[in-house]
């Protein structure tokens, strides 16, 4: 805990030269375009400055080294551009740049003229309420599936069975240890909710910020948000129940719901360096850009090849750092101008998803590929027309939009990856490919198809134990369902410690290599889920992964 006070202390000051402004603020909204990170106090020597231990330990899982995306932008470029009388809003190390705020032609001269200011962009911030596209409610004629056997679900049965996703939560993976970032327009009500307390009462509600009204409270201005985190996070068992009911979670706010402004795509890469650095594991996005308020920053089907517009190329980078980026395709798909995806759904390496109602068939809405650069998209779909959501007033609803297609599919990710959590993020996303009804032939309306999470959850390889001469401990069987067993090897002493992959401590214990009872008893006691056994020896240490099923 120390060192991640220390971690956002360090991030604090790198990054808190940004006012506290209000959206209303006088004047207009540029981005400044930094020309290098040259002479920063930050090195990719030492990440711990900042990175979190989690974060660190994600990276190294996938093979993934430090670059100098991951250092921050420099906090003597900063505090330059503030004496300038700008306002600071959002830096982003991996654009490397600033957002700033100003009325005045005099500063914006002032900031040009900086030796190490490549560019600026005006980013137009007037908002008009016709141009965000909010889901749609209404009450759809669903499925007919039998009330008696949704049970434990209740109305978010048809969502998660679509899905195959019941029976990963019955082996245990209901994304315990799994951290999810949801970036979004806004949590009205998430904080009162019933269908949120279990998350609130188990401390897995790790952290809220807005980037839209820096320093204000996440829970105002929509509830685009807390709909979308519902289908992952509510638990309310045999009322509604969402596809990680376990798993923790930030609420980012970058979306201002307003309008469509340019600005909405830096608060995003901002966002998501943040939860970067933190360690989330998955980014959850029910965003997309095409049209603005200004209509000269609008894109074209051209622009749709995931390194032009600034959200996708901070989205590639995101997924380049072993978070798996999970987006919605968008909700244009019965446009006859622009019927395509939007940003940054566009990117190669994030789980862009569709929409089907609940037998199956694509909704009418949902867009479609491919990118300018021929590749197909969207990736995959869930149930996004007829989605049973929670509304902020505290009730439920059904609710249309791939808004909600791409929360459903991210908490089934993220049960996933957490049966096997040193895969790397583009091994899951490719075996959610691969497990789908059309991976034979993926096509531009439904990509590979709708995922059966069994299916890819019996495809992940199950990982090799060491067998070599430095074996101290064998644990078996593995996967376990029932009883545990535990060979120590003949004549050793170790110290074992058992945690789970959040880094949970349940105990440790000094053997003497004869008796093993103690040891089996504590391993037969833990609930399902993935847990790392470490036994340290004079023959040297040993880490073995248990996967243990009820």
């Amino acid at each position: 805990m120390k060192r991640l006070f220390s971690l956002l202390l360090l991030l604090s000051v790198a990054f808190g030269l940004r006012a506290q402004i209000s959206h209303d603020a006088d004047g207009t909204k540029y981005w400044v375009q930094f020309t290098d990170k040259n002479n920063s106090p930050y090195s990719i020597d030492y990440p711990e400055m900042y990175l979190s231990e989690r974060a660190l330990q994600r990276r190294a899982n996938q093979g993934i080294a430090i670059d100098t995306f991951d250092i921050p932008v420099n906090p003597q470029y900063l505090r330059a551009v503030a004496a300038t009388g700008a306002t600071l809003i959002h830096p982003s190390k991996w654009l490397n740049g600033v957002t700033i705020l100003t009325e005045s032609q005099e500063v914006l001269d002032a900031v040009k003229a900086l030796a190490f200011v490549e560019s600026l962009r005006r980013c137009p911030d007037n908002p008009k309420p016709s141009k965000w596209k909010e889901p749609y409610f209404e009450q759809n004629q669903r499925a007919a599936d039998d009330l008696a056997s949704r049970g434990y679900y209740g109305e978010a049965y048809t969502q998660i069975n679509q899905l195959n996703g019941i029976p990963l939560h019955d082996s245990g993976f209901r994304g315990e240890g799994m951290v999810i970032a949801i970036l979004d327009g806004g949590f009205e009500g998430a904080d009162t909710h019933p269908a949120f307390n279990n998350m609130r009462q188990e401390g897995r509600l790790l952290g809220t910020r807005s980037y839209v009204k820096p320093g204000q409270s996440v829970y105002q201005g929509s509830g685009h948000g807390t709909s979308c985190l519902s289908t992952m996070a509510g638990y309310v068992p045999q009322e509604y129940v969402g596809t990680a009911p376990k798993a923790s979670y930030y609420l980012l706010h970058t979306e201002n719901t307003r309008g469509e402004n340019l600005i909405e795509e830096y608060n995003w890469v901002s966002a998501a360096e943040y939860a970067d650095s933190l360690g989330a594991d998955v980014c959850s996005t029910s965003l997309g850009y095409v049209d603005f308020d200004d209509s000269t920053w609008n894109y074209t089907h051209d622009d749709l090849d995931g390194h032009t517009a600034p959200m996708s190329i901070g989205a590639g980078i995101a997924c380049s750092r072993g978070m798996l980026c999970v987006n919605s395709a968008g909700n244009d798909g019965n446009s006859g101008v622009f019927p395509w995806i939007g940003i940054p759904a566009d990117v190669e390496g994030v789980l862009t998803i569709g929409a089907v109602d609940s037998g199956g068939e694509r909704a009418a809405f949902s867009s479609v590929g491919p990118t300018a650069d021929g590749r197909v998209k969207p990736d995959v779909m869930a149930m996004g027309a007829g989605t049973y959501v929670a509304e902020p007033s505290g009730g439920y609803r059904n609710g249309n939009g791939t808004s909600y297609s791409c929360p459903v599919m991210a908490g089934m990710v993220a049960c996933l990856w957490q049966s096997h959590p040193m895969a790397t993020a583009a091994e899951i996303r490719e075996a959610v490919r691969k497990a789908s009804d059309r991976n034979d032939n993926p096509d531009n309306y439904y990509g590979h198809g709708i995922p059966d999470f069994v299916k890819a959850l019996n495809a992940m390889p199950v990982a090799d134990f060491p067998t070599d001469a430095k074996e101290i401990i064998n644990v078996f069987p593995n996967p376990a369902k029932g009883n545990v067993h535990v060979k120590l090897k003949e004549g050793v002493e170790a110290d074992i410690t058992v945690i789970d992959c959040w880094g949970r401590c349940f105990y440790s214990y000094h053997f003497n290599g004869l008796n093993h009872t103690t040891l089996e008893n504590r391993l037969n006691e833990l609930s399902a889920g993935v847990y790392f056994l470490t036994a340290c020896s004079q023959r040297g240490n040993q880490t073995l992964k248990l996967v243990v099923l009820r």
